[in-house]
C-alpha cells in the first residue's frame, strides 16, 4: 500500500503551485487509500494580513458549509438511526408549532436533498444583527416559515442554506438539546475530536493566530480569523444548521473515515451500516440532481471532484475553499482545505483548480479509467 515517492512529488508540486500562482493564499491537503493515509502536505500562508504565517498540518479552517454533511446531516443521521425521525417526515409533524400551510408537507428528504422550494440564501443578519442575540435565532425561525417558497418542493434543485437553517431547528425539537451539544455527546467527545472539530464564535478579540484566515470582511470591517465567516452564522452566534463548524484536514478526515467504515459494514458503533447507506445514496427527487440525503454525488460532467472519481462517492464543498470527497467504490479519501477567501471572496480560481488536483491524485493513484 502507498504511492511511489515521485508520485508524492508530482501532488506536491501542484499543491504549491496552486499557492504560488494565487488560487489560495495557502492549503493542506490529506489523501488516504483504504486505512493508509499516503499524502499528507501543507503549502503556502495560513494569513496574508498583516504579515505573512505559513500554513501548518494542524491549521484549523473554517469549514464553511461542510457543516452541512459533517454536522447537521450527520444528527438527522442518529435520530434516524435512533427511531426519532424519517426522511419522509414532514414539518407539520417534526416542529411544535404550527407551520403555514405551504411548508407542512415538506420532507427532511426534500430538506436534505435541496429541492424543498427554498431560496438559496438571504442576508437576515442584516435585520438580526440589531436584536438582542439571544432572540436573533427565533426570530430566524419565524422569518423561515414566512418566507415564500420560490418553487414547489420536489420540483426543481436550489442549492439553499435556509433548508439547512430548518434542519438544525428540527434536531433541537427532536433531540432535546443544540446541535453542537448533540455532536459532542454523540460523535466529537467519544471520538476525542474536540480539538479538531469545534463550533465557531463571533468574538474577534481572543487570539486566533493559528487559524487560517479568511475575508477582509466588508460587514465587519476586519480580517477574519478564527471568526465564522458566513453573515449569517454570525449573526446567529457562531453557527448553524448550514455554517460554523472548524476544523483540521486531519478532524474532517477521522470524521469522514469513521462514515466509511460503517458504510462499508467495518464496523456499527456509532451509527447502523445501513444508516450510512440509506443517507450516501443519490436521491433522484428531480431529474438531474446529483444530492444523496445531505451528502453530494460527484456530476457526470465538471465535477468538482474531477473525471476519475467513482460514480459511487460522496463528497461537499465549502465557500471559504473546503471540499471533501470519498470514493466509495476505490476507497480513497481526499481532504482539500485552503483559505481561497483570503483576503477576498472574489478570487474564484480554485473552481478550475480543484478537479485538475483531484484528477492528479486519482492519477497517481492508479485510479486513471483512461490508463
Amino acid at each position: 500500500m502507498g504511492i511511489k515517492r515521485e508520485s508524492r512529488v508530482s501532488i506536491g508540486n501542484l499543491l504549491k503551485k496552486g499557492a504560488e500562482e494565487g488560487v489560495y493564499p495557502g492549503a493542506v491537503l490529506l489523501v488516504a487509500q483504504k486505512k493508509e493515509i499516503v499524502f499528507f502536505e501543507q503549502t503556502g500562508n495560513r494569513v496574508l494580513l498583516p504579515i505573512p504565517l505559513p500554513m501548518e498540518k494542524d491549521t484549523p479552517f473554517d469549514l464553511a458549509s461542510l457543516t452541512k454533511p459533517l454536522c447537521t446531516t450527520l444528527s438527522i443521521m442518529k435520530l434516524f438511526d435512533q427511531g426519532a425521525v424519517h426522511p419522509d417526515q414532514a414539518l407539520g409533524d417534526l416542529l411544535r408549532i404550527p407551520v403555514p400551510p405551504d411548508k407542512a408537507a415538506i420532507t427532511l428528504r426534500c430538506l436534505l436533498t435541496h429541492c424543498a422550494g427554498f431560496p438559496g440564501w438571504a442576508p437576515f443578519y442584516l435585520e438580526l444583527s440589531s436584536e438582542k442575540p439571544q432572540e436573533r435565532k427565533s426570530l430566524l425561525r419565524e422569518r423561515l416559515l414566512e418566507i415564500p417558497l420560490k418553487y414547489s418542493p420536489g420540483r426543481r434543485t436550489v442549492y439553499s442554506d435556509l433548508g439547512f437553517m430548518i434542519l438544525e431547528w428540527v434536531i433541537e425539537e427532536n433531540a432535546g438539546v443544540s446541535l453542537p451539544r448533540f455532536l459532542n455527546e454523540h460523535f466529537f467527545e467519544p471520538l476525542s475530536l474536540e480539538k479538531a472539530l469545534f463550533f465557531g464564535t463571533t468574538d474577534p478579540l481572543q487570539n486566533k493566530i493559528q487559524f487560517a484566515a479568511t475575508e477582509d470582511c466588508p460587514w465587519r470591517k476586519r480580517i477574519l480569523q478564527g471568526e465564522v465567516h458566513d453573515e449569517n452564522a454570525c449573526a446567529l452566534g457562531g453557527y448553524s444548521g448550514h455554517a460554523g463548524i472548524f476544523g483540521t484536514a486531519d478532524g474532517v478526515y477521522r470524521l469522514a473515515n469513521l462514515l466509511k467504515e460503517h458504510f462499508r459494514g467495518l464496523r456499527d458503533d456509532y451509527l447502523q451500516p445501513e444508516t450510512v447507506r440509506t443517507f450516501f445514496e443519490k436521491q433522484h427527487l428531480v431529474p438531474g440532481s446529483t444530492w444523496a440525503l445531505g451528502w453530494d454525488t460527484p456530476s457526470p460532467v465538471g465535477s468538482s471532484a474531477g473525471s476519475y472519481i467513482s460514480p459511487i462517492s460522496v463528497g461537499h464543498l465549502g465557500f471559504t475553499g473546503t471540499s471533501l470527497w470519498m470514493d466509495l467504490q476505490n476507497d480513497v479519501t481526499v481532504v482539500f482545505l485552503t483559505n481561497r477567501i483570503h483576503p477576498s471572496r472574489q478570487n474564484t480560481a480554485i473552481r478550475a483548480f480543484r478537479p485538475k488536483l483531484h484528477n492528479l491524485v486519482m492519477e497517481q493513484l492508479g485510479l486513471n479509467p483512461k490508463t
